[in-house]
């Protein structure tokens, strides 16, 4: 069954005094497109979350946020108390501290480089991170799948409506065509009898049923009409079909090639009724192309 590409998932965990928090957002795109947002300290799993997520995820700009906070006592910043006493020092000297007109800020001080040093245990927060952010990520697609899932269920049904006004339009011009060429050629040897006689001409009948048929061969559509209902089959196999396989590239196409079709049909035939059929079912392609903009 086909899946939108409009989808959102989300999930949290919270373990040992720290609260992880991801959330994936879908929209749509022709090609896969990633945009990975983490905490500064974890940005070494940009590369790993990245490729979890085109694992999951064939096509679609998505967007992923993550956000860690953690109150435990192993996030806290180790000081550089030889660089903080170097600061001081050097603060000491200058005129405005000498004479009291400023005073030291030590939370001033806490931001200068060098001052506050990475807790001993990066790399081990970074691994707990790590592993929280993959499981939560699971369970955000999930989610963000489901939500795929459901509005693929409200573009089938579009689909499928507008391919049952394809079928019934495109039935009419069967039915409708053969009557249409033959009323063609019998317009088309009246005329040529009514232009022989007026410039007193005379042509073998050989010769008159030889430009007859080559014209009714340019308006003949019935090779059209059969690509354009095989056409019609493939895209109801494709929006059909179990699995979940990303389909929406080929119907793109598909939608490209029944629009052809029908064009031509259009131009070939100069019948009321199949104009007026063939206008309808290309407006309904032209809402199939829109909405094929959205299946994965």
């Amino acid at each position: 069954m086909i899946r939108s590409m409009t989808g959102y998932g989300e999930a949290s965990s919270q373990e040992g005094g720290a609260t992880h928090f991801l959330e994936i957002r879908s929209l749509n795109s022709k090609y896969f497109k990633a945009v990975i947002r983490l905490p500064d300290e974890f940005q070494g799993l940009e590369a790993e979350i990245e490729t979890q997520l085109r694992h999951r995820l064939t096509r679609g700009s998505v967007f992923l946020t993550a956000r860690c906070s953690d109150v435990s006592e192993d996030a806290a910043h180790d000081i550089n108390e030889k660089a903080l006493s170097r600061y001081i020092e050097k603060i000491k000297q200058t005129p405005q501290v000498k004479s009291g007109e400023l005073k030291i800020d030590i939370a001033a001080l806490l931001t200068l480089p060098g001052v506050l040093q990475p807790p001993a245990n990066e790399e081990q927060r970074l691994e707990r991170a790590r592993k929280a952010f993959l499981k939560l990520l699971d369970r955000a697609c999930e989610g963000l799948l489901k939500m795929r899932a459901t509005e693929g269920g409200v573009l089938l049904q579009d689909l499928l409506a507008n391919r049952d006004v394809m079928a019934e339009r495109l039935k009419l011009v069967r039915e409708r065509a053969p009557t249409t060429v033959a009323e063609f050629e019998k317009r088309l040897r009246a005329k040529i009898d009514t232009l022989l006689a007026e410039a007193g001409l005379k042509l073998e009948a050989v010769e008159i049923v030889r430009e007859v048929a080559i014209a009714a061969e340019r308006t003949d559509i019935n090779e059209e009409i059969s690509r354009l209902s095989g056409h019609i089959d493939q895209f109801s196999e494709l929006i059909l079909r179990e699995g979940g396989q990303p389909v929406g590239r080929t119907l793109d196409f598909v939608a490209q090639e029944m629009l052809r079709e029908a064009n031509t049909i259009a131009s070939k035939c100069n019948d009321s009724e199949i104009a007026r059929a063939i206008v309808e079912v290309k407006g309904a392609i032209d809402r199939i192309k829109e909405q094929v903009q959205n299946v994965e």
